[in-house]
């Protein structure tokens, strides 16, 4: 509608956050399940965007909205395998960004030690004088404006948005969640297990273009989750931390 990509991204951010809004609200002031509120959430979206791409293009799929282009870091982009990280959209690099600065505030700043207390202990965080709810609040806020981040990321790197079927996300949200838990609530740990998924997922597009193994590409599709599966099963041993889910009202025995 603007023709700016930059405005295009920013408004993603934007819903993403609200979404997120709404989930803090219902889950830290209205005491709801999580699990549950999330999956509301989510259903939310899964409708809310293609109906909106209906009113403003005519289409559940909006028109081509042009790409970031790329960027190339000379000499790292020459690495074997791993110079197409430095080949790449500028999302790329702003993940790097991310999870270095999510490192360093998670672990070298005092909000990141009120986070890490708000979901371990917040009866000792709210002894030491700190409103566990605003915290919690301001966590989930800012986990929406990453995830906004993601989500327009991804649309720019299609060109456009596609609200057909599963949309063009197609379940990659729930491999998010499901390698943060891997990389064990740590933004290095999650970054390695992305890349792990990520690499699993262009495999499984290779074999279908490839025919390689004649396996039914419906079959070849659920390498990813399958992988999820049994990283679950047998290698995944997340320390969940122990006030996570857990409600907490301030002065509470």
């Amino acid at each position: 509608m603007t023709g700016s990509l930059l405005a295009g991204l920013l408004i993603g951010v934007l819903a993403s956050t609200v979404l997120a809004a709404v989930f803090a609200v219902v889950c830290i002031e209205f005491r709801a399940d999580q699990i549950i509120a999330g999956l509301a959430i989510w259903l939310i979206a899964l409708g809310l965007a293609p109906f909106a791409s209906q009113v403003v293009y005519g289409s559940p799929n909006t028109d081509g909205v042009g790409t970031l282009g790329t960027w190339t870091a000379p000499v790292l982009a020459d690495i074997p395998l791993l110079g197409a990280l430095f080949d790449a959209a500028p999302p790329v690099y702003l993940m790097f960004v991310a999870v270095i600065g999510g490192w360093y505030v998670l672990n070298r700043t005092a909000f990141g030690r009120w986070v890490r207390a708000a979901g371990e202990n917040p009866r000792a965080l709210d002894t030491a004088g700190v409103d566990v709810s605003r915290v919690r609040y301001a966590a989930v806020l800012l986990s929406g404006v990453l995830s906004g981040f993601g989500g327009a990321a991804l649309a720019f790197n299609i060109g456009q948005f596609t609200g057909n079927g599963a949309t063009m996300v197609n379940g990659k949200g729930f491999i998010a969640i499901v390698a943060y838990l891997f990389g064990n609530y740590n933004p290095v740990g999650a970054l390695g297990s992305t890349m792990l998924f990520a690499s699993l997922d262009a495999i499984q597009l290779r074999l279908q273009t490839q025919q390689i193994l004649g396996v039914p590409n419906s079959l070849v599709q659920t390498i990813p989750f399958v992988a999820v599966i049994v990283v679950l099963a047998l290698v995944g041993r997340t320390q969940i931390p122990e006030a996570a889910g857990e409600h907490y009202e301030s002065g509470e025995e």
